[in-house]
């Protein structure tokens, strides 16, 4: 199954599957915008889960700023909402994937396949004629049962560790200016993880928020890793959410294999015993 469906897919066949469809809008500096914004109009069948409430699990300002949720209170909300057998998984947002992105890894890291991340959007889907709703469901609950797969990801002793091994290259999903060290406003300190190197995340996209035709994701991909496979590789960002999106496009340019580093900057620059890079790489 490709990670992506489009618009046009989802609506000829919105009526013909048992679709579990979630809304994941999210705005970092205003965490309740996203619930606005699904009160005032989802897709039709739509549920919403909050990036900080449902994605993300407790802070302790060690643990970065979107730490993974507990795996079994994550399972449990999903069954709430519908999610068992039969059920394919459309997770959407207005941001480019971002915060959908996040919810498809989890569902893979859960033990669930059978999820997409809606191409392009929100925008997308009122641009092929989809209608938008104020219906909040009422779902039945499902009977799905986690089956984690915990290898998806490395905790931070295994990213210190390697600065001295290198068994694998982490990339940095960030802006190339909040990588080098320039312009941070959402972390305590600024730069990347020693040899890490760096693949904006926007990057993946086209102008009109689509994710780009897998052959050129792969081009620029294989130009990144540079002779690396891609299983030998550690995806990061500031706080483990953008970097599922660079997850996802290594999916679908045919590059699979990378694991996340949920921590992520967020988590690393909590230790000042931990050493800091600046500048381009």
């Amino acid at each position: 199954m490709s990670p992506l469906i489009s618009a046009a897919t989802l609506l000829a066949e919105l009526d013909q599957a048992d679709w579990l469809i979630l809304d994941c809008r999210h705005d970092l500096a205003q965490p309740a915008a996203g619930r606005v914004a699904y009160a005032e109009g989802h897709l039709p069948g739509a549920v919403f889960l909050h990036l900080d409430e449902d994605l993300s699990g407790p802070k302790n300002g060690r643990n970065g700023r979107h730490p993974l949720p507990d795996p079994v209170v994550l399972a449990a909300r999903l069954r709430s909402l519908g999610l068992g057998a039969g059920k394919r998984v459309v997770a959407y947002d207005a941001q480019g994937g971002m915060y959908a992105a996040r919810a498809w890894w989890l569902l893979r890291w859960l033990g669930w396949d059978a999820v997409q991340v809606l191409d392009g959007g929100l925008a997308a889907w009122q641009a092929a004629g989809g209608i938008l709703s104020q219906t909040v469901p009422q779902p039945v609950a499902g009977d799905f049962e986690a089956k984690l797969r915990p290898a998806l990801a490395v905790d931070v002793d295994m990213v210190q560790d390697n600065l001295d091994r290198q068994d694998f290259v982490v990339v940095d999903a960030r802006a190339p200016g909040r990588f080098a060290g320039e312009g941070e406003t959402l972390d305590p300190v600024a730069g990347h993880i020693p040899m890490a190197r760096n693949r904006f995340f926007q990057q993946n996209l086209q102008a009109d928020g689509r994710f780009k035709p897998a052959g050129q994701l792969r081009a620029e991909w294989l130009a990144v890793l540079n002779g690396l496979d891609a299983h030998d590789t550690v995806q990061q960002c500031g706080s483990g959410v953008t970097a599922c999106h660079n997850l996802l496009a290594l999916e679908l340019a045919g590059l699979p294999g990378a694991r996340l580093y949920p921590g992520s900057w967020s988590e690393w620059c909590s230790d000042t015993a931990r050493p800091v890079a600046t500048g381009p790489i």
